[in-house]
């Protein structure tokens, strides 16, 4: 029963505060993404093998369920929570009584909004991420040196995930004088950012889409030159889509992650490239920072200004991403011990 689950949770706590040994919370939005599931557990060891206790779960992609385990882990005894949000905007009211608590919140990769409860962010620069996927599509396109006109399609991620917007306004920062000017025409017209999301960052979705685009805007025999698209969850829906309803010359894709079924397409040429966050990167640099809260020592941060979250700025530490594409993923993914050659090819 639940009370007896309480108390079995009760004893834990209490063992673990005999023990003299912290706990941490990290509350992950979803083992769907094969990202998560690599995050979660090397940030899972990391923080064991720096001593503490460590309670990770995953929330199915349902606010509900996030918003009650985190609820848990406050319950628990948790001295610091890490959660990467489903939805930015739906965690302040269970975050309040963390903030009661006085137990500090990570905000990872994803920001929390419109909370004061939230300590610190950990990410990596999503606009700059947004920027190599939009410079990639111009060099790759050649649209400074040639008059086109091109086409493309744009495919953006979670409209309730801020990342989302800042990849989007990173890639049209660079892609829309190229639109204004005619060099580049998105033949659908489904270009705000509203319009281009993608519920959940869900494969079938962008792939519905896409089909839908194809049979609308393209089955006359027009060329597609490229889709923007923010996360390889997405770019395997459009991947997907082409494969069955294309037959023109193949357009340059773009994506986010190195999800290993991206990193096979990209060998084999349906994937331009995906923006690689190393987010072992990310990982150490969240145990550094939990450690730091935890034995009262300055939080490593190296930006104080670009996160608002709407009520304040949160102090940040943004990691730098590199992009993979055909010519190095060899390099950047198998030979840094990311991946192995087995499970690539």
């Amino acid at each position: 029963t639940k009370k007896n689950k309480d108390k079995d949770k009760d004893k834990d706590k209490d063992k673990d505060k005999k023990d003299g040994k912290q706990r941490v919370g990290i509350s992950f939005p979803t083992k769907d993404l094969f990202r998560w599931n690599t995050d979660g557990e090397n940030l899972k060891n990391h923080l064991e093998a720096a001593g503490y206790v460590v309670d990770l779960q995953y929330a199915n992609n349902d606010v509900y369920t996030q918003m009650s385990q985190i609820e848990d882990m406050i319950q628990t005894g948790a001295d610091v929570l890490v959660v990467a949000a489903i939805n930015g905007d739906s965690l302040g009211t269970v975050l309040g009584e963390a903030q009661a608590k006085n137990i500090p919140v990570i905000a990872y990769d994803r920001m929390i909004l419109n909370t004061d409860a939230v300590s610190y962010y950990v990410s990596f620069d999503n606009y700059v991420t947004g920027v190599i996927q939009g410079e990639y599509i111009r060099d790759s396109l050649e649209l400074d040196d040639k008059d086109g006109p091109f086409h493309i399609e744009i495919f953006a991620g979670e409209p309730g995930d801020n990342n989302a917007l800042f990849f989007y306004s990173g890639a049209m920062d660079v892609l829309r004088p190229y639109i204004d000017s005619g060099k580049l025409v998105v033949t659908s017209g489904q270009i705000d950012f509203d319009v281009v999301a993608t519920a959940g960052w869900k494969t079938e979705l962008a792939q519905n889409r896409m089909d839908a685009i194809l049979s609308a805007f393209y089955s006359d025999g027009t060329q597609l030159d490229a889709v923007l698209c923010s996360n390889d969850s997405t770019a395997l829906g459009v991947e997907n889509s082409l494969a069955a309803f294309y037959v023109g010359n193949y357009p340059v894709i773009t994506g986010q992650d190195c999800d290993l079924a991206n990193v096979k397409n990209i060998i084999a040429g349906k994937q331009s490239m995906s923006v690689f966050k190393d987010t072992r990167t990310m990982v150490d640099q969240t145990t550094q920072m939990v450690e730091a809260i935890l034995e009262g020592k300055d939080v490593p941060i190296n930006d104080n200004t670009t996160y608002n979250n709407g009520v304040k700025v949160i102090p940040s530490f943004l990691c730098t991403p590199v992009f993979v594409d055909a010519n190095n993923y060899r390099q950047i993914l198998i030979e840094s011990g990311y991946y192995t050659e087995d499970q690539i090819m």
